[in-house]
């Protein structure tokens, strides 16, 4: 793992998930199905668990959606499916955590958006039942500021006060700031009526990735709670992935991090799960957490004219990822695995021994075999039509071989 100094922050614990400095930083993601429809809710929080999210949010927004909780919870639970439910709050998070009892206990976390109730008003007595609900409870609480519902009557006010400065800052400079002020505030409050600061994670979202930075940066030189990372829109395809790795990647490499969502747009039908795998790979990429083994594959160019090497690339890391729950269930350290599949001899054999296991296949011209590495060293050659098949049982032999079976580990 990377030598990347985590800033230290009070831990906190979300369902038995563990976050903070010393805990691994956490994988979260969140639903797109109306809450209310308990089987649909139920089939995707179980999907994105399954691709790894450690914790997932749902809306609760009316109270249909508040009713339903208990139920999605149970029929979770009838599944073995021991993800931490986290519930979104906005406007009327008050009401309904009070009418519904059962949504508040049964919830692992609140998110409140200090901008959606009635913090900065006259009075912040919505604020402060969801807070004493939280508290009787015993459930943490995320403070989630967004800069595209944050508190109107603090921006204002420092707007206000900026303008009468001989030199006002831009309007960006006190946006962020009031930000980071509205999250430290409402953190102050909560402490105030009774949540503990081992109870409170803070977030301060944009949509814009040096926006993120500059806000999280002074966010977490002026606090010690745990901070949630993630653009508030990150768009769709490539510009989505793209931004949220640059905006997580900078402040994770400058330890400043303890959970992370990656907020796709999914195309229409498209699979809510790839932002929980969007959110793995920054993390492994960083060598800061390892999910699943990966697979170092060459572009290609004139030498590959074959499409062979990129088929099997996709094959072998679509086997990685489907043996992962099992392999996961049986053996330690697995998911550290690097395999190496590539096209031709000019950088082939070299990835290869860099990798545990590696293969180069055989660019346009050259001759018709591949060479196998195991650690670094020519294990065998394969030819013919059956070398995917060769290559995954010694794979398999591998895996078997080099990684300690969790039964054995437990009998000792």
């Amino acid at each position: 793992m990377a030598d990347i100094q985590r800033r230290k922050t009070v831990t906190a614990s979300i369902g038995g998930v563990r976050m903070g400095s010393d805990a691994p930083v956490v994988v979260q993601s969140m639903t797109n199905t109306d809450t209310a429809d308990v089987p649909s809710t139920v089939e995707q929080v179980t999907a994105l668990a399954r691709a790894g999210s450690e914790l997932v949010r749902v809306t609760v927004n009316n109270e249909e959606a508040a009713a339903a909780v208990p139920a999605i919870v149970d029929e979770l639970d009838k599944q073995g499916m021991n993800v931490p439910l986290i519930g979104d709050f906005h406007y009327n998070g008050h009401i309904l955590l009070t009418k519904y009892p059962g949504c508040a206990e049964r919830l692992a976390k609140y998110r409140i958006n200090p901008g959606n109730v009635s913090v900065g008003r006259k009075d912040d007595t919505n604020f402060r039942t969801m807070i004493e609900v939280a508290v009787k409870h015993q459930k943490p609480v995320r403070i989630g500021v967004n800069w595209g519902s944050l508190d109107q009557a603090l921006l204002t006010r420092m707007m206000d006060e900026n303008s009468r400065l001989a030199e006002p800052k831009d309007a960006r400079e006190v946006t962020m700031e009031a930000m980071v002020i509205s999250a430290l505030n409402s953190a102050a409050l909560a402490e105030k009526y009774g949540l503990g600061s081992e109870q409170i994670i803070l977030s301060a979202k944009v949509s814009g990735v040096q926006d993120l930075i500059d806000v999280y940066r002074s966010l977490a030189a002026r606090s010690n709670y745990p901070l949630h990372l993630g653009l508030t829109e990150a768009g769709m395809g490539a510009k989505g992935v793209v931004a949220s790795s640059v905006a997580l990647g900078v402040l994770l490499q400058e330890g400043i991090g303890d959970t992370i969502r990656v907020s796709l747009t999914p195309a229409p039908g498209g699979d809510r799960t790839e932002e929980v795998r969007v959110a793995q790979q920054i993390l492994q990429s960083l060598a800061i957490r390892s999910f699943t083994p990966q697979v170092t594959a060459c572009p290609g160019c004139g030498r590959t004219t074959s499409t062979f090497f990129q088929q099997m690339a996709e094959q072998i890391q679509s086997y990685l990822r489907q043996q992962m729950p099992v392999w996961n269930r049986r053996y330690t350290g697995v998911e550290e695995m690097k395999v190496a599949v590539m096209g031709c001899v000019v950088n082939g054999p070299g990835e290869s021994k860099h990798a545990n296991l590696g293969i180069s296949l055989p660019g346009t011209f050259e001759e018709p075999k591949a060479p196998v590495y195991v650690d670094g060293r020519l294990l065998m050659t394969l030819r013919g039509d059956r070398i995917v098949s060769e290559f995954i049982k010694i794979l398999e032999e591998y895996v078997d071989s080099h990684y300690a079976a969790k039964v054995e580990l437990t009998a000792k």
